[in-house]
């Protein structure tokens, strides 16, 4: 599986930590950037990694900002993309099983290492349970075509 990442300066260690795991892992990944701490907005990079999810060159992405809200923002602007800011595994879980999110977004401000980790281990591996959560997922996307 191939994922999109990017961050701004604000989530550029924990994107640096989340990489790691993802390469330990054997993920395949396209690291969209910031590539330090230097201030930069934050647009410019979930844009890229959002559109590259949207437009199937990967198959999840994974966003990371100071509180992940401006992330979020970015990222559900984009057709096709489902962001879920995920700060507890469960979230993670509910994001993935009820909501098809293909994108997680993190907030490094509130997130050690390890619940990245777990967040990481448990949104990557969740599926989709369909059903009657396939009907409200559509009219979500409904709404882009409105």
């Amino acid at each position: 599986m191939k994922i999109a990442l990017a961050s701004d300066h604000g989530g550029y260690e924990l994107k640096e930590f989340v990489r790691e795991k993802l390469e330990e892992w054997n993920y395949k990944i396209e690291d969209f950037g910031c590539f330090g701490t230097e201030s930069v907005d934050y647009p410019d990079y979930g844009l890229k990694a959002a559109k590259a999810v949207s437009e199937k060159k990967a198959e999840k992405g994974i966003l990371i900002c100071t509180t992940g809200i401006g992330m979020s923002m970015t990222a559900n602007k984009v057709r096709g993309i489902r962001a879920a800011l995920c700060y507890t595994p469960w979230g993670a879980k509910m994001s993935r099983n009820h909501n098809d999110a293909n994108v997680l977004v993190l907030g490094a401000a509130f997130l050690g290492k390890k619940i990245t980790e777990e967040i990481l281990k448990v949104w990557l591996n969740e599926k989709f349970e369909g059903g009657r959560h396939e009907k409200r997922v559509k009219k979500i996307m409904d709404i882009e075509r409105s």
